[in-house]
């Protein structure tokens, strides 16, 4: 298993905002996501042709992803193994995502896999050019998807590291995540927010009123072998 660098700026008592940014952009993921980001919003500056759906788009989604993460990190990510038909099923991301539960402090187990991007982007880019009555309108969902992406890194590697939180939307949203690490596994599922989808489905409880879970770290109680 990768190990985090002893020597990362994102580790330590002194954590600034630019020591973190330095390890952020070490790794591929945020580069990808960005380099789409910045190729759409290319694109769709050239195209023109702005409409009132372009300024609701955002809108929407922003209000939705929440959901997508809570859906997404409770099926997909919290996938326990199945065999069927004599095959485990046993999606990489669920590998490594229970190898991220086993070493929250891991750096490389903050982001998501590179091979995922494999599939992710053909995928991103499908939905853009054929789930839109117009191109630019796909386009501009394709902007704002990888903006929330890119979000969505950043805060959740900033989680694991060792910078304190200074403002009271941020620290809210530190410590949900930190209780579904640390304290069980079973609730708080949003990353970049708090009080949001978990509230809507039931899994964001009282931290005091929770037990702390035995298995936060060992997902399933399974092994984070071949993850």
């Amino acid at each position: 298993m990768t190990t985090s660098r002893p020597t990362s700026p994102a580790f330590g008592r002194d954590v600034t905002l630019a020591g973190a940014a330095r390890e952020f952009v070490r790794h591929p993921s945020p580069w990808i996501i960005g380099g789409l980001l910045a190729g759409a919003l290319t694109i769709r500056l050239v195209l023109g042709g702005w409409t009132w759906a372009d300024a609701l788009v955002p809108v929407v989604m922003a209000a939705l992803f929440p959901v997508l993460e809570w859906l997404i990190h409770v099926f997909v990510l919290h996938w326990r193994p199945k065999r069927i038909a004599g095959i485990t099923i046993d999606p990489l991301l669920a590998r490594k995502h229970r190898a991220h539960h086993g070493d929250p402090r891991n750096i490389p187990l903050d982001f998501i896999p590179t091979p995922v991007f494999v599939w992710l982007v053909p995928l991103l880019l499908a939905t853009a050019l054929l789930g839109f009555p117009r191109v630019e309108l796909g386009l501009t969902f394709l902007i704002v998807i990888t903006a929330l992406g890119l979000a969505y890194e950043w805060t959740h590697f900033l989680i694991h590291t060792d910078y304190k939180p200074t403002s009271a939307p941020y620290r809210a949203t530190w410590r949900h995540h930190r209780n579904h690490h640390y304290r069980n596994e079973h609730y708080w599922f949003t990353v970049t927010s708090s009080g949001t989808a978990d509230r809507v489905f039931g899994t964001e409880p009282d931290p005091d009123a929770v037990e702390k879970s035995p298995t936060a770290k060992r997902l399933h109680g399974l092994d984070v072998a071949g993850a």
